[in-house]
């Protein structure tokens, strides 16, 4: 296994930090283009290559659906046998209700990380609308891999619980304008990351579809998706790791093209940033984020349920503040790429920080500085992981992380890219 070791150059951050394309908005987009009616053509901008969207473009590939950025519309999902979506959870679970339209079925299938996370959810409401999905290769119930096929597939009303996972809830949206009559989704308790719900159905409207979204409830008419010309906005889970950096130093990042990002939740993360003490502001399409020189900055409790991929770099930014820092309402991430409560929280300790795991989230006993990071942090196959232990490196001058490579998940290029904050990075190949 590789290791990435981090050492920055001392003395303030004045960065220029490119973040790719939200992979959340592209991963919707290219489901939207890909089920438009035979012989449309939609083309996608902005793209990210991370291994996520490079799943769905493989899928689509696979189909005869993609052309350099170009989406045939009316041949996806097709008889296409099989999808790989590699470690990508929302990948696997769009891919999953949208081999409901194939007649001849298609078996979607990831690594074994993917195979462990739980998918009854959405696979119990897809054979509700008459589907079938099957396990195979000895999968338990609920897991991958599945065999799924058209069967006596129809729109309707389905309920779905809230708590688990707002993928559920999105991939169901994503295949509704398919379903004769559309359909009706009701939710059962509070919907957690409901800007990612939220967010599905502005892509969605982008195409043409017609989502009617209620406190307790989703509406989609059975109107077809429309081809359109798309261009994926900036990421703003990825924008978490230079905006927090200035947890550790001084100075300014300037992030290119980030104000015209509308559609993400995550965007919580300049309130936070605020809350802590920096500075924000906007000029024209580029965010700028500063700290003044002697600035000392402070403590910050925030619920971020409906912004869960801040927690990594949240957290870390919390361990250089002295004071108690919190998170909450984010009990459920214990089942993404990670446990993202305990692994985080035990990673964090073998670098000297106190970080308590409560149960919706973090207690952070922040320290401005800390004693040198002197063992190596291990990923646990999460980028999130990877990128946020990396700023460890600006308060302790150095790290090591384990298996950097997996931040190919949402950002490939993110050690280079960030080379203005993080500096020199060796051992990466």
């Amino acid at each position: 296994m590789s290791a990435a070791l981090i050492s920055p150059p001392a003395g303030p951050l004045d960065a220029v930090v490119h973040v790719p394309g939200s992979k959340s908005v592209a991963n919707r987009a290219l489901v939207c283009a890909a089920l438009a009616p035979p012989g449309s053509v939609s083309t996608l901008e902005n793209v990210p290559g991370g291994d996520d969207c490079a799943a769905m473009v493989a899928a689509l590939l696979h189909c005869g659906a993609w052309e350099d950025g170009a989406v045939k519309g009316g041949v996806f999902p097709g008889s296409a046998g099989r999808f790989d979506a590699g470690l990508a959870g929302t990948t696997s679970r769009f891919l999953t209700a949208a081999a409901c339209l194939s007649p001849s079925g298609v078996t979607i299938d990831g690594g074994a990380p993917l195979r462990r996370r739980p998918m009854a959810d959405l696979h119990d409401a897809l054979v509700r609308l008459g589907a079938e999905v099957s396990p195979v290769e000895g999968a338990r119930a609920g897991h991958l891999p599945v065999r799924v096929t058209r069967g006596a597939l129809r729109g309707g009303t389905v309920q779905v619980r809230g708590d688990v996972s707002s993928q559920f809830v999105s991939a169901l949206m994503l295949l509704a304008p398919r379903l004769d009559g559309g359909l009706h989704i009701d939710i059962d308790g509070p919907l957690v990351s409901r800007p990612y719900v939220e967010m599905t159905a502005r892509v969605m409207s982008s195409f043409g579809a017609d989502v009617t979204l209620g406190e307790d409830s989703i509406d989609v008419a059975d109107s077809p998706y429309h081809p359109a010309r798309y261009v994926v906005e900036p990421d703003f889970s990825s924008a978490a790791f230079p905006v927090m950096a200035l947890a550790f130093r001084e100075g300014r990042v300037v992030l290119p093209g980030l104000a015209r990002a509308t559609l993400q939740g995550d965007s919580l993360v300049l309130e936070i940033a605020t809350a802590m003490g920096m500075t924000v502001r906007t000029e024209g399409q580029d965010v700028i984020v500063s700290r003044v020189q002697g600035s000392v900055l402070r403590p910050v409790s925030f619920d971020l349920s409906d912004a869960s991929d801040l927690v990594p770099a949240v957290a870390v930014a919390c361990t250089n503040i002295a004071g108690t820092s919190s998170i909450s309402g984010v009990g459920f991430i214990r089942g993404k790429e990670s446990d993202r409560l305990g692994d985080l929280a035990d990673e964090l300790g073998k670098a000297g920080c106190s970080v308590a795991v409560e149960e919706d989230g973090l207690s952070i006993a922040g320290v401005e500085g800390g004693p040198p990071c002197d063992r190596p942090l291990a990923t646990h196959h999460d980028h999130r992981l990877a990128m946020a232990f990396a700023l460890l490196a600006l308060g302790r001058g150095g790290c090591t992380v384990d298996d950097p490579g997996v931040v190919s998940k949402s950002w490939p290029d993110y050690f280079s890219d960030m080379s203005g904050v993080l500096g020199a990075v060796s051992g990466l190949n």
